[in-house]
């Protein structure tokens, strides 16, 4: 999902639970996933290539992982828990829900544009793995608007956000992203806090009474 991360700090478990990294060796396999799949492309990456670049074996890489795109997902879900930490470590209890969020939103998009290498890369391959990208993707999305419907539920002035408009909202702003992406503009992302502030803040309603 920690700021400004390296490439190294994206895979790490010092900012992402045990449970998603695991070992040392799993931790180097990631961030030699990282390397390599900024630097060339998931298509062109090798099983070879991540090994040389972690610094461990071929029987340590299938010790963890039945194939290259199974280690990229691994690496897509524990940037996406990377992330999810630095939102959720922005949030200043206490605060209006609006400043909550748009310094949340601030801290997500500066983390996404402090590696544009691979922002591109997991953002864009994922969707060309089938049904298990999907299904990551997906976790991804529901835990990102999870988080936005209990940032709404905090703090003076609090609001609500239903599920389908909170996943409406994250979908808003995930493709704000990809357009950035798409133009070679990642290195504005925090600009566009106030943008994808209002996309939230238009979908919020104050709490039944």
């Amino acid at each position: 999902m920690t700021m400004p991360p390296k490439m190294s700090d994206m895979a790490s478990n010092q900012t992402t639970p045990e449970t998603v990294i695991g070992s040392e060796h799993r931790r180097r396999l990631l961030q030699g996933m990282a390397s390599m799949a900024a630097a060339k492309g998931l298509a062109e990456v090798t099983i070879a290539d991540v090994v040389r670049e972690a610094g461990v074996s071929k029987r340590t890489f299938y010790e963890h992982f039945e194939s290259k795109d199974a280690c990229f997902l691994a690496l897509y879900r524990a940037v996406s828990m990377n992330a999810l930490k630095t939102l959720s470590d922005s949030v200043s209890a206490g605060r209006p829900w609006q400043q909550q969020l748009e310094q949340a939103l601030q801290a997500y998009l500066s983390h996404m544009a402090a590696n544009p290498e691979l922002l591109r890369t997991l953002f864009i391959e994922v969707h060309h793995l089938g049904a298990a990208g999907e299904r990551a993707r997906r976790d991804v999305m529901d835990a990102l608007a999870a988080f936005m419907a209990e940032t709404l539920r905090r703090g003076p002035g609090e609001s609500v956000i239903d599920e389908g408009l909170a996943l409406a909202a994250v979908g808003g702003i995930n493709e704000l992203i990809l357009r950035a992406i798409e133009q070679g503009r990642v290195a504005e992302l925090p600009a566009m806090t106030p943008v994808a502030s209002e996309v939230v803040r238009r979908l919020a309603r104050p709490p039944a009474t």
